[in-house]
């Protein structure tokens, strides 16, 4: 029998797992309230970006329902269904390699822009500037102005690339993730953001370029670490108070590395 690659789960999926296996347990019943995102991170000893992932890919399995404002509660148990394969990369795993290849793009195309190219962008922004987020025009746009950034570069592998990086922000774990905290201010701000992209590719200033589309994907990823809105005084109904996850022996599989994210 011929071996199996062997990939390491990323760590978002082993927090999710063993929060699915407290439910399952009755650890959890329908109705409980769960920690915190907080409590969970310090009880865990990992990121609160990771437990976010982790909490997500439960809200879209339907397993938990975030409340914003109130809390995270068990919902009833889904029919059964296969797991969505372990393979999919966490929103912020994708918002980071995005960061390090398309500031290297955008610093590149700082040194390669004609006065077409910068016409181009500028039509892409203003298109951007009308339009209402979240919706599907505005993301197509996003894209848009991403992808021409990296068709500068004249390299239809570049292009194919960018896009595909793009392209895999279209999962139901970053849509999820999306529908909590992109609004008509955010995508204002994304805007101000891509037109500093811009200002910089069209000065031919690399560093510049590098920078600025390095931070507008830094600011992305911190967009979607803002919290959930914890309530600092649950209502008096709100059901069972939550049990904590016990914190793992130093040396755990659940400590915080990078590389397993």
């Amino acid at each position: 029998m011929p071996l199996a690659t062997i990939q390491p789960r990323r760590l978002y999926r082993q927090v999710a797992d063993q929060l699915r296996g407290l439910i399952d347990g009755g650890e959890y019943a329908l109705g409980d309230r769960l920690p915190t995102e907080r409590e969970l991170a310090e009880s865990l000893g990992i990121s609160r970006p990771t437990v976010r992932e982790a909490l997500i890919a439960l809200e879209v399995e339907g397993r938990i329902r975030i409340r914003v404002g109130s809390g995270i509660y068990v919902t009833t148990p889904p029919p059964p269904q296969i797991v969505p394969p372990d393979v999919i990369e966490g929103p912020f795993e994708l918002l980071r390699a995005r960061e390090l290849i398309e500031s290297a793009v955008a610093r590149e195309a700082a040194t390669r822009a004609s006065a077409a190219d910068i016409a181009t962008l500028d039509v892409v922004l203003a298109q951007m500037e009308d339009g209402t987020h979240p919706s599907p025009e505005t993301i197509a746009l996003d894209r848009m102005f991403h992808v021409t950034v990296a068709a500068i570069l004249g390299n239809a592998v570049v292009v194919r690339f960018v896009g595909e990086l793009f392209d895999q922000r279209m999962t139901p774990y970053f849509e999820r993730l999306s529908s909590y905290f992109e609004t008509g201010e955010s995508w204002r701000i994304a805007h101000h953001e891509h037109r500093a992209v811009r200002d910089a590719i069209a000065a031919g200033d690399p560093a510049a370029a590098d920078a600025a589309m390095r931070r507008h994907l830094q600011r992305s990823a911190e967009r979607f670490q803002r919290g959930f809105g914890e309530a600092a005084n649950p209502a008096p109904n709100d059901l069972a108070t939550p049990k904590k996850p016990r914190r793992p022996a130093e040396g755990s599989k659940f400590q915080d590395r990078e590389d397993m994210r």
